[in-house]
């Protein structure tokens, strides 16, 4: 083989809608689950508010979004 490297397109290197809503709330970067949707949205994912839909995942984006407040205020 050559001295190429493999580069996967950009469509599966992009993390998966729930997964990428996981990694906003960690950053506590929106202040609620409509202005998460807007932002998934505003990046293209698909079926946002079916993913987003289900009280378990809203519950758990929940959690996660506290946490990751509560993470940056202790650090700022």
């Amino acid at each position: 083989m050559s001295g190429t490297t493999f580069c996967p397109p950009a469509d599966l290197a992009r993390p998966t809608t729930v997964e990428r809503a996981f990694e906003l709330a960690r950053l506590g970067a929106y202040e609620s689950l409509p202005e998460l949707a807007q932002m998934l949205k505003s990046e293209r994912h698909e079926s946002v508010d079916a993913h987003l839909a289900g009280p378990s995942i809203r519950r758990d984006l929940r959690r996660s979004w506290q946490a990751g407040r509560a993470a940056a205020q202790s650090k700022g």
